[in-house]
């Protein structure tokens, strides 16, 4: 497991893979946004953590096509199906959810804090901001997984995920933006959200995995 998680990280970062890329389209967002909004330095600190979960939602969705892609591609993803019970197939998933996560979607929580100067956001709000965003976004992966392997038998499935995911992450971003905002506005309570958030990513980190297993193990049952 060890391996295969030393493996998708490197995947992720090889010849221009989804963490480049991810980062380049979660900045992009991030830029145009002044320019939708104007110049308006109070309206961009308010909807500062709305922006930065939006883009990073974005971002996170547009590498999931590629989750068992190369996989498929050089025949493992079979031998892992025929070879493994149902079991062992989801937790080599959440590894390579975990992986995904790490090589793909830690950039732009590491990069939020910067970004989060583009839009005027006060201190507390980028701390809040990344905070959700490193708890909350494991759980897009992980819905992600499912659809990704639902498309993977697919020639042009990469669309397909995101129309597949887009829909079951809106509880991750209603959340996490609701925790931003309630860490800056009082009396809005920070832990409720924050704690819903979180159960939310451990219900997903179970759920995901194992819909994926189904999926990728359908065809060959």
């Amino acid at each position: 497991m060890w391996a295969l998680y030393r493996r998708d990280i490197g995947l992720a970062w090889r010849g221009g893979g989804g963490a480049s890329t991810g980062l380049l389209f979660f900045l992009a967002v991030i830029a145009t946004i002044p320019f939708a909004v104007g110049p308006d330095l109070n309206l961009l600190s308010r909807v500062g953590p709305a922006v930065l979960w939006i883009a990073a939602l974005l971002a996170a969705l547009l590498g999931l096509d590629r989750l068992f892609q190369v996989d498929r591609e050089d025949g493992s993803l079979d031998l892992l199906i025929l070879a493994s019970d149902r079991h062992m197939v989801a937790l080599t998933v959440f590894v390579k959810c975990l992986a995904h996560w790490t090589g793909s979607v830690l950039p732009l929580v590491v990069a939020a804090p910067v970004f989060g100067l583009f839009l005027n956001m006060e201190p507390t709000a980028v701390g809040a901001s990344v905070l959700t965003l490193a708890v909350g976004t494991p759980a897009i992966i992980f819905i992600g997984a499912a659809g990704a392997a639902v498309a993977v038998v697919l020639p042009r499935g990469g669309l397909l995920v995101s129309v597949l995911v887009l829909p079951l992450a809106i509880p991750v971003l209603i959340f996490g933006v609701a925790a931003s905002y309630a860490a800056v506005n009082e009396p809005d309570p920070f832990l409720p959200p924050f704690l819903s958030l979180a159960a939310l990513t451990m219900f997903l980190a179970v759920i995901g995995p194992a819909a994926a297993a189904i999926a990728l193990r359908f065809p060959a049952d």
